[in-house]
């Protein structure tokens, strides 16, 4: 196969991110994995998908650099690394669809959505701040007839706040090794 042939496969266009690759190989892989697609050609597709998504990763920055290196990179994936991705392929195809979703190969396909992990971080901070705003206001503003302000239920809602705050900013922080990584990459 050739490289515009990878790039077909998956339904790519040649110069795409690394993020647009992964997005694809998840969504063929889920399209066609034997587990879920129970038609004739499914196996052989979704070999066929993950031989593509583990060339074009492994020598997505051979491909933008010279014609030399781009086919020195070639031929060793056609020596060496073709038959191995193709083998693990086969072994990937004959595991459940959950069973494959847990494997590390499929794990390197994650993205992170750096729109997602501010947005998130943004409505922790407003469930902190709504929170203690809320309990004070209504310490200082009592409602006729209604006893103060339950302490348990702030307490709830500031360890939820807490809890999606910190994870919140786990994700940003993997963002950013992430993001990092994909620009030395280029």
């Amino acid at each position: 196969m050739t490289t515009a042939d990878y790039y077909k496969i998956l339904d790519l266009q040649p110069g795409c991110s690394v993020e647009e690759l992964k997005k694809a190989y998840r969504k063929k892989a889920r399209e066609y994995h034997p587990d879920i697609n129970h038609s004739n050609n499914a196996k052989d597709m979704f070999i066929k998908i993950t031989e593509a998504y583990e060339f074009l990763l492994t020598y997505f920055d051979r491909m933008a650099s010279n014609e030399r290196d781009f086919n020195k990179a070639m031929d060793e994936w056609r020596k060496y690394r073709k038959e191995r991705s193709q083998q693990k392929a086969r072994a990937y195809a004959q595991t459940s669809f959950v069973r494959f979703k847990n494997t590390n190969f499929y794990k390197t396909t994650r993205i992170f959505d750096g729109t997602t992990i501010i947005s998130s971080l943004i409505v922790a901070i407003l469930v902190l701040v709504i929170s203690i705003y809320g309990y004070i206001y209504r310490i200082h503003h009592p409602i006729p007839g209604v006893e103060n302000p339950s302490i348990i239920i702030l307490i709830i809602f500031l360890i939820l706040g807490m809890i999606l705050f910190i994870t919140s900013i786990i994700f940003l922080k993997a963002y950013l090794l992430s993001s990092k990584k994909n620009k030395r990459r280029l």
